[in-house]
């Protein structure tokens, strides 16, 4: 499957129906999961995959898509309700979990594909997700808002990761909540994959 016909299926995903603005819930755009599976697919990343905070289930079902054995971890319930109906609408097979990511514990390493909170409402609200990532994984892909890349590198660095590429991003941010004034605008990002030391094959 290519990128642009994975990321056709999952424009059809549905997305929050009651968003939580206390847990930073956006959905992730689909031309942006279909670029990170479809990478992580190019770097031989799909395998046992783990989506952290994966809200409505886009991610881990882009992986699913391409071959993966998917599980996505989310504390709301609500979101794992419409992430289940959305693996069923696409006919792949995604297990959903209901947790809260710090205490998450898997014997199986496989590969984060996540989009954490960036901290808007709560400063460093990514961390947790990094921290268990690192924890359950040599691979790493994460994304985060733009100017994140020295605090990314020193907390991979600190748990015996790195950087091994960086990507650049301006995505769509649809209007979510009330305080929001516009339709939509755009911002940016930065998507990094990180590796475990002694699987690093890149530079970063």
């Amino acid at each position: 499957m290519k990128k642009r016909e994975l990321e056709i299926i999952l424009e059809n995903l549905k997305g929050f129906e009651s968003p939580k603005i206390q847990l930073e819930q956006y959905v992730t755009p689909p031309s942006l999961a279909a670029f990170i599976a479809v990478n992580a697919r190019l770097n031989g990343d799909l395998n046992t995959v783990f989506d952290l905070g994966c809200g409505t289930g886009v991610l881990a079902i882009a992986a699913s898509l391409l071959g993966a054995y998917s599980i996505g971890f989310d504390i709301d319930l609500e979101a794992l309700k419409i992430a289940k109906k959305n693996a069923l609408e696409v006919n792949t097979d995604v297990d959903f979990v209901r947790t809260d990511i710090r205490r998450l514990e898997t014997k199986v390493r496989g590969t984060v594909i996540m989009n954490p909170p960036f901290g808007i409402q709560k400063r460093h609200a990514d961390r947790p997700f990094l921290k268990k990532a690192f924890e359950i994984s040599k691979v790493v892909y994460s994304v985060h808002s733009a100017g994140s890349v020295d605090f990314v590198r020193k907390m991979a660095l600190k748990n015996g990761f790195r950087v091994t590429h960086v990507w650049m991003f301006s995505i769509p941010l649809r209007k979510t909540y009330s305080f929001h004034e516009k339709a939509f605008k755009y911002i940016p990002v930065e998507v990094f994959r990180i590796e475990k030391y002694e699987n690093c094959n890149a530079g970063g």
